[in-house]
């Protein structure tokens, strides 16, 4: 899995930041060609708790906006969710990462933080 923002981190960095309140989010863009549209998510991305996700998201909107409309009926459907989805932060999916990351015997919260 293809996560952005976690590089140099280590487990104790990702602790702390989930606790301040970080999370993984991904931003969902819309592509239309006449009568096909094509509705499609970005990578993970994690975003510190001082960050503002939805600016992660603008690029995903911006597509969204310049190509998403002009598919039939989909295309009109789509790029709404899309903008919607991207403006308010993305898609949370920080219980899902977390989950795929530990495995079931070790939980997140039990991980002690390096001083």
């Amino acid at each position: 899995m293809k996560i952005k923002g976690i590089d140099g981190m280590t487990v104790a960095d990702l602790q702390r930041e989930i606790h301040l309140g970080g999370k993984f989010v991904f931003f969902k863009f819309c592509i239309s060609i006449l009568i096909m549209s094509f509705q499609r998510t970005s990578d993970i991305y994690f975003i510190p708790a001082e960050e503002k996700a939805w600016v992660k998201g603008l690029p995903y909107s911006a597509i969204s906006l310049f190509l998403g409309w002009w598919g039939f009926p989909w295309g009109l459907i789509y790029t709404p969710i899309s903008l919607v989805t991207n403006l308010s932060g993305g898609k949370d999916v920080t219980e899902e990462v977390l989950s795929q990351l530990f495995t079931p015997n070790q939980n997140f919260q039990d991980v002690t933080m390096q001083k």
